[in-house]
């Protein structure tokens, strides 16, 4: 049976693992910029959730809010992913026996899918007139996987 642990080990191997791990300050930093990507991300969600639910700014359209919104949330997401990588490489041997590594993986390629796929489109509709339930089934879709990845993320280094 073929494995993927070769590759968690390799990434230890590898020179950008070395230099994470020589600079104490290295990891924090990254975890600093990972969770404010992270935040940019899902306020950015959030905000546009709660619109999609009619809770906030009735009157604006969707539309126009996501793409006043849009380089924020683009860029929340370029910082979570680049330096999530980052910190997988430095902690990658660790992570394959580590489940809470595995659930957010898991709800990370379901939040992106969903993502790219669905929420993107239904935000980007002019008017949901009748198709409300597009929006309402897209706010939850959203805030159930984003906050899925970032609370299972919390607990990688709290559980196994």
């Amino acid at each position: 049976m073929a494995t993927i642990f070769p590759f968690f080990e390799w990434c230890e191997k590898t020179a950008l693992f070395r230099l994470i791990s020589n600079h104490e300050s290295f990891f924090p930093a990254l975890e600093t910029i990972h969770l404010f990507g992270l935040v940019l991300l899902l306020g950015t969600t959030v905000i546009l959730c709660l619109r999609l639910l009619g809770v906030i700014m009735a009157k604006q359209p969707v539309a126009e809010l996501a793409g006043e919104l849009a380089n924020y949330t683009a860029s929340g997401l370029a910082l979570m992913l680049s330096s999530g990588a980052l910190m997988f490489v430095a902690t990658a041997v660790r992570n394959y026996s580590n489940t809470s590594f595995w659930v957010k993986m898991i709800f990370l390629a379901a939040a992106l899918i969903f993502h790219f796929a669905y929420f993107r489109k239904v935000i980007r509709m002019e008017d949901l007139g009748m198709a409300r339930w597009r929006g309402k089934l897209a706010a939850w879709g959203a805030l159930i996987l984003w906050f899925g990845v970032a609370l299972s993320g919390r607990s990688i280094g709290f559980l196994g």
